[in-house]
């Protein structure tokens, strides 16, 4: 039995100031009612016009300050104009403000020290409260000011207003938070924003054959092979056992393709004229953009394509294509059945097919309100001391979301709600905190990454429908010292149905689209088919802008998961364990009863076990209803929390400092020869217990087919002696009879059993297996 886990790596509930209490008179409720209501003062600066010139050219170089306080925002400057546009929205948190007045400045960009050209004023007191739905407010034209409040030549367009992180303005922003940030680039990684990963299909190429191939050694047999490329995967057929010029193959190989399709599929038939040199005997390149979508098990047409072959002719510089009457014969369609994978199958946030037309209607509405975290840990050093820039990431189905980086904070704070639809309950969320080293220039090198700080799953099966959760979530981490908590995330999350009978219905349904069994592709080919899937996935969330950073996808995606690990493998045998414990536990308790430890248990046994043998049609019902109050009676002790990662059925807390070093060692493995030579050792002995076990699980069974095969003769004649007579007595023999007879041996006293093994044991056991043919 594991014991529970420590008290600091459990989750809490708790109880936030969500959506800002609860709304008197008619005033309208936010929308974001799963985060705690955060004020913001809001200055939009749009335009300015009739600025003063400094030079006999009468243009300036002008940019406005916005400062509140000890925090001072910027935007950018223009050379030599008058009447700038800058359309950009300054937001300082209400928290942190500790002046009256708001100052707006505009000042003259100059080498040596700016000059002051105007200013406006505003007292806090006056600025307007927006709430959306609201419309944006209107910008107004301001007449600028000189420093003794006298009207200064210049006007500038501006709005100011308070409001709440429900503002549109809010996500494209200059906070007052990320007021030590510089730099445009620096600026738009700090932003919250919303990604969708690529419309991702299958890709299925089935080589018929081959016709008119022209080796340039005509005087042996061709070993020709096809070699299709797509973008970075490669992959190749077998030889043809054919060897002619018309080879044939009718092999499939699959890749996985992204929209929109950048590159073409590159095919090219090579023969194996030595064993490290293959000749290109034609190639073709085929677009992507123009190939059939299949959208059930029904073949498409095929086709043949010419193959192209390209030589350099002699006594000339530029390269010709000569065309030979080679061609392949090929059925290439995109595959809109099947759901491509790109996440881990246990965590999956999205089992739909790729064909839009395929889709169902959606089930509900997920909500996630990301609302702080607490106690941090620092994860860089800065200014000789340690901190943390922190930010979330969420993904859920194709949509990723982002939040905002708090600076230099270690208790940060979001409150940014995000919204997807659900089209299967059986789904998880994912969300990860991670520490942002991109801020001061730390990705010049390209060698900077974000730290990871932790990541929380929630499965949307346990949540109870219409209801919020609001949970604490530690962050649990494991290094290579072990597991670490790194601090806690604090969440809201609600699972709105739409329609209860349609999320009843999808219970019934196949968990993958009805393509993945029809025609089911090959365990080998989904690895190879996910890993190619997160690939092109990161590539392209990492050319968006600002990019969401490989090694971000590639950690909520789980890539790696897979190699091997110690400790997993302990921990899924314990799991393994616990499952059947509820089985022991059975046959224990039986145990107890065949022995007659509790007599008046036994006694009832036999007259409900005489119930059931005269009146047979009880069995089934007997069982269902059996478990029906089972069932009813665990309600009272129904989970009420979603489950959260478990450090104690992992073995995180128990695993050897060896153990967890093997499992952060890259692949192929970066230690010392001695190290590995040891730890080759010991999985050979873990295998050899495992190898031990298979093989007495496959004498046992070669024992059940030893009884019919005369391979032990005399055994098989007793077995089939048994078999006429069992037949006989059966026959003339009521079943009820047997039965009775059968139950009351099996639960006889301990009074009229033996210590030795029983007379079918000894028989059993004794008969011929194949491990004498083992070498």
């Amino acid at each position: 039995m594991l014991r529970p886990p420590p008290e600091d790596f459990l989750l809490k509930e708790t109880n936030p100031h969500l959506g800002g209490g609860k709304v008197t008179g008619d005033k309208l409720t936010s929308t974001y009612d799963l985060v705690e209501q955060m004020q913001y003062l809001y200055v939009r600066v749009v335009k300015a016009k009739d600025l003063p010139g400094k030079d006999v050219t009468g243009s300036c170089d002008p940019y406005v300050e916005v400062k509140m306080g000890n925090y001072k925002g910027t935007t950018r400057h223009f050379e030599k104009k008058s009447n700038p546009e800058w359309s950009q929205v300054f937001a300082f948190s209400k928290e942190r403000i500790q002046a009256s007045v708001l100052e707006v400045t505009v000042k003259d960009k100059d080498v040596v020290k700016d000059d002051f050209i105007g200013r406006v004023l505003f007292d806090l007191n006056e600025i307007p409260k927006r709430v959306p739905p609201d419309s944006p407010l209107a910008p107004q034209w301001y007449r600028l000011e000189d420093r003794k409040g006298d009207k200064a030549k210049g006007e500038l367009m501006l709005a100011v207003w308070m409001g709440t992180q429900a503002d549109e303005a809010f996500p494209e922003a200059w906070h007052s938070d990320a007021a030590t940030v510089s730099g445009a680039d620096a600026l738009s990684t700090i932003r919250s924003k919303v990604y969708l990963s690529p419309k991702l299909w299958y890709l299925r190429v089935n080589v018929i054959e081959a016709q008119d191939l022209q080796p340039s050694d005509k005087g042996r047999y061709p070993d020709v092979f096809v070699k299709a490329i797509l973008g970075n995967q490669a992959l190749k057929t077998r030889i043809s056992q054919s060897r002619t010029i018309n080879p044939m193959w009718n092999e499939d190989l699959m890749f996985v393709a992204a929209e929109p399709f950048e590159e073409p599929l590159i095919l090219s038939v090579e023969d194996r004229v030595a064993p490290n040199k293959d000749e290109v005997l034609g190639r073709c390149a085929i677009p992507l953009q123009y190939l059939d979508r299949r959208l059930d098990h029904k073949a498409v047409n095929t086709r043949w394509y010419n193959l192209e072959k390209h030589v350099i002719v002699e006594g000339e510089q530029k390269k010709k294509e000569i065309k030979f009457a080679s061609r392949i014969h090929m059925r290439i369609c995109l595959e809109g059945g099947y759901h491509v994978l790109d996440e881990s199958t246990h965590y999956s946030s999205d089992l739909r097919p790729t064909a839009k037309q395929l889709w169902k209607s959606n089930i509900g509405v997920l909500e996630l309100g990301i609302l702080n975290a607490q106690g941090l840990m620092p994860m860089k050093t800065k200014d000789g001391r340690g901190t943390t820039d922190a930010y979330c990431v969420a993904k859920y189905g194709q949509k990723w979301v982002r939040t905002r980086t708090i600076i230099d904070s270690f208790t940060p704070k979001w409150n940014e709600q995000y919204t997807w639809e659900v089209f299967d309950p059986c789904t998880v969320v994912t969300i990860g905190v991670f520490d942002n080293c991109h801020l001061h220039g730390g990705d010049k090198g390209g060698g900077g990454k974000d730290s990871r700080i932790g990541k929380v799953r929630i499965r949307l099966s346990t949540l109870e429908t219409d209801r919020v959760y609001t949970h604490s979530y530690p962050l649990l981490v494991l290094h290579p010292s072990g597991v670490k908590k790194m601090g806690e995330i604090h969440l809201a999350v609600r699972f709105t149905c739409s329609s209860l009978l349609n999320m009843m219905h999808m219970y019934t349904h196949p968990l993958l689209p009805k393509m993945h069994y029809i025609h089911p592709l090959t365990v080998s080919q989904l690895d190879s088919l996910r890993h190619q899937a997160t690939q092109i996935v990161s590539m392209r969330l990492s050319r968006a802008e600002p990019p969401l950073r490989k090694e971000i996808v590639e950690y909520m995606l789980d890539v790696g998961s897979h190699m091997w690990s110690m400790r997993r493998s302990k921990a899924n045998f314990s799991r393994i364990i616990g499952v059947l414990s509820g089985v022991i536990a059975v046959g224990k308790w039986f145990d107890q009863i065949c022995h007659w430890k509790n007599p008046i248990t036994t006694v009832l046994i036999h007259i409900l076990f005489i119930i059931l043998v005269m009146y047979p049609e009880l069995i089934l019902p007997t069982i269902f209803l059996y478990l029906f109050l089972i069932g009813i009676w665990y309600y009272r002790w129904r989970p009420r929390h979603p489950p959260h990662m478990d450090t104690r059925l992992s073995h995180a807390d128990s695993a050897h400092p060896d153990e967890l070093d093997e499992e952060f060692d890259t692949f192929p493995t970066s230690r010392p020869s001695d190290i590995v030579r040891m730890r080759y050792d010991r999985l050979r002995s873990i295998a050899g217990r495992i190898q031990t076990v298979v093989g007495d699980l496959a004498t046992q069974g070669e024992r059940l087919q030893s009884l019919l095969s005369w391979r032990d003769p005399r055994a098989t004649a007793l077995f089939v002696i048994f078999c006429l007579i069992a037949a006989i007595v059966l026959y003339v023999t009521p079943f009820q009879v047997v039965a009775l007879l059968t139950g009351f041996y099996v639960l006889r006293h301990p009074r009229f059993r033996h210590k030795l093994p029983s007379v079918p044991l000894n028989f059993f056991r004794r008969l011929p297996a194949r491990t004498d043919c083992m070498l």
